[in-house]
């Protein structure tokens, strides 16, 4: 059985759109897409049918089936011929999820509570799936567009090869061209410096003869410059190094500070330390 892409999903809008964008990237992928919405309420006993004398529709888990319904409907308006399962696991969302990545080729979530420091403290999904997931995760931010640059924020060219492998991937199925941007220390990157050496850029771009590759370095705060970079892009590819997002909130993240900011979708490699 081949790996899907696994989307969770709420009630929410921006949700929705992650349900597009992971609908899109499973057709480009040929793989199949799951959508899972996780349903805590059983766990707090809490009834779960429909209040006395209410429509037989009412109640928790008729609405959760709805939830799943809505979004089903989303994914096949935009990929009408991929197999689309759906799951309603008795959890909470970020554990399903993290539980699912180990069998997922990728995971894509929306963005819905992402901008605020005591969602991240509490453990908000797309923040401890960043540092937790066993396969790459996309955090759907806003509306989004198929066509810009694949923007990738390399500090190490060492530790560049997931995220460049990702990129060009994605580039190649969406024939955008891809950016790599150099975001070392603030202050560290000068005039003119390259973020691959030549003979490593030659290397992808063999592996990749489609893809037109830009090279950018960027000045200021890391976190910052690569949001401004690409605030035009199609997808922002970063690097995780923390197993624990408040080591990563103390530490200062790049990729924390662009799942909560950018402007596109980003796309989180966790990178061995």
């Amino acid at each position: 059985m081949m790996s899907p892409v696994v989307v969770g999903v709420d009630d929410s809008e921006e949700s929705l759109r992650a349900v597009e964008w992971a609908a899109g990237e499973a057709e480009r992928r040929r793989r199949p897409l799951q959508i899972l919405h996780a349903f805590i309420w059983p766990l707090l006993g809490v009834p779960l049918g429909p209040a006395p004398g209410a429509p037989p529709e009412g109640g928790l888990r008729h609405a959760a089936e709805r939830v799943l319904a809505t979004a089903l409907d989303r994914a096949r308006a935009v990929a009408p011929d991929i197999e689309v399962t759906t799951s309603l696991p008795e959890t909470e969302a970020a554990t399903a999820l993290v539980h699912d990545s180990h069998q997922a080729e990728l995971l894509v979530v929306g963005s819905r509570g992402l901008g605020e420091i005591g969602g991240l403290l509490l453990g908000s999904v797309g923040a401890r799936l960043a540092t937790e997931a066993a396969c790459p995760v996309v955090v759907v931010r806003g509306p989004f567009t198929p066509h810009g640059p694949v923007v990738v924020g390399i500090a190490d060219h060492d530790e560049s090869e997931a995220l460049l492998t990702f990129a060009f991937a994605y580039a190649t199925r969406t024939a955008n061209t891809v950016t790599l941007a150099h975001v070392g220390a603030e202050g560290s990157a000068g005039p003119g410096r390259t973020v691959l050496p030549e003979h490593l850029l030659d290397r992808w771009q063999e592996r990749y003869p489609a893809v037109t590759v830009v090279q950018e370095s960027l000045t200021g705060h890391p976190g910052k410059a690569l949001m401004q970079a690409s605030s035009e892009a199609s997808l922002l590819v970063v690097g995780s190094h923390h197993r624990h997002e408040l080591s990563a909130l103390v530490h200062g993240s790049v990729s924390q500070a662009v799942l909560h900011h950018a402007t596109c979708p980003v796309a989180i490699i966790r990178v061995q330390d």
